[in-house]
C-alpha cells in the first residue's frame, strides 16, 4: 500500500487561511453584485460620460485629473478590442499616452469604480501594456476623487484612424479591424449651443436623431417634459418629432427624430430654445392638469431602460 499523500487539497476547515479566503470571496461577490444606479454622479461631465458609454461611436477627450502626473490620459468612447485601457508608446520624441475606454467588454456593476480603476492602472502601466478589464478592489478610490471638475474638451471623430499613432503603418489585422469599425460607424456630432450640454446628433440612416442626456432627477424632468408636451412645446421645430426617451445610468435621455437633410449645426438654436423651455417647466410647481398627466403617462409608457 502506498504512503498517504501529505499534500493538502485546500485550507484546513475552520483555519485562519480559510477564513481569510472566505472574506476575500465575500468581498469580491459584494463588489460584483453592487450595481451603481448613477455611477458618474458628482462629475461635472456626468452626462457626456453617459453618452460616450452608450451611443457615441468615436470620440476622445483629454481626461482632467485632480493630480496630473507625468502621463497624459485620454478618455475614449471605445478602444481597439473594447479593452478598458492601454498605454501607447510615444516613441523617441514623445511621452507615452494613456487611453481609457468607456465602451468595454468587461465591466462590473459600478462603472464609476471601473473608470477609477482603469485610470489608476493607466497611470502606472508600461508603454505597450493593455488592460482587458478593470479590476476594482476595496482600495479603489471614488472616481470623483481622481477626476477634476473641468469640462471635457471632446473631439468627435468620423472614423477610427486615431486608434493608431500618426504616421504608423498598421499590420494587416489591425488595418482590417479599423476598416471593419469604420464601416459600422454612424456620423455623429455634439450640439454646440449656449446652455446646451450632452446633446448629441446622430445620423442613423433613414433619419437622424437628437439624444440629449439630462442631469435632472427623473421625476422632476418627467413633469417638465409632460408640461411641454401637453402645450406643444416639446419639439425642435419643423422637421423634428419627439420620439420618446430612455433611461440609462440613472439619467433620462429624451430622443427626437430629425430631418437628416439638415446639418447638425442647424439644430443648435432650436436645441438651446428647447433647453430654455425645459428650464422654465422645471421651475413650475403647479399641479399637473389632466392633459399634462396624460402626456406624462404617455412619455413614461414609451420609455425604455438600457442596462
Amino acid at each position: 500500500m502506498g504512503k498517504k499523500s501529505k499534500r493538502n487539497s485546500g485550507p484546513k476547515p475552520g483555519g485562519a487561511r480559510q477564513e481569510k479566503l472566505a472574506a476575500r470571496r465575500a468581498e469580491r461577490e459584494a463588489l460584483d453584485s453592487a450595481v451603481a444606479t448613477r455611477p458618474f454622479e458628482g462629475l461635472a461631465f456626468e452626462c457626456d460620460l453617459v453618452a460616450l458609454r452608450e451611443f457615441v461611436p468615436s470620440a476622445t477627450a483629454p481626461l482632467p485629473l485632480r493630480e496630473p502626473g507625468d502621463r497624459a490620459v485620454t478618455l475614449a468612447s471605445v478602444l481597439p478590442g473594447a479593452v478598458a485601457a492601454l498605454v501607447r508608446d510615444g516613441g523617441e520624441h514623445a511621452d507615452a499616452t494613456g487611453f481609457v475606454g468607456m465602451q468595454v467588454q468587461q465591466f462590473s456593476g459600478d462603472l464609476g469604480a471601473d473608470l477609477a480603476a482603469s485610470v489608476q492602472w493607466v497611470l502606472a502601466a508600461e508603454p505597450g501594456d493593455t488592460l482587458a478589464g478593470a479590476s476594482v478592489s476595496g482600495e479603489t478610490p471614488a472616481v470623483t476623487e481622481l477626476l477634476a471638475e473641468s469640462p471635457l474638451d471632446i473631439t468627435v471623430h468620423q472614423d477610427f484612424a486615431w486608434w493608431l499613432p500618426e504616421g504608423t503603418d498598421p499590420a494587416p489585422d489591425v488595418a482590417a479591424a479599423i476598416e471593419q469599425a469604420n464601416a459600422a460607424i454612424l456620423p455623429s456630432a455634439r450640439i454646440d449651443a449656449e446652455g446646451v450640454d450632452a446633446a448629441w446628433w446622430v445620423d442613423a440612416g433613414e433619419k437622424a436623431h437628437l439624444r440629449w442626456v439630462r442631469p435632472e432627477d427623473e421625476d422632476e424632468l418627467m413633469l417638465a417634459l409632460a408640461r411641454l408636451h401637453a402645450a406643444g412645446g416639446l419639439t425642435l421645430g419643423e422637421g423634428s418629432r419627439f420620439a420618446g426617451s430612455f433611461r440609462t445610468h440613472g439619467l433620462v435621455v429624451p430622443v427626437f427624430d430629425l430631418d437628416r437633410e439638415q446639418h447638425p449645426a442647424e439644430w443648435a438654436d432650436a436645441t438651446a430654445a428647447l433647453g430654455a423651455r425645459i428650464g422654465e417647466a422645471l421651475a413650475s410647481d403647479a399641479p399637473l392638469t389632466a392633459d399634462e398627466r396624460r402626456a406624462r403617462d404617455g412619455i413614461r409608457g414609451r420609455q425604455v431602460t438600457l442596462r
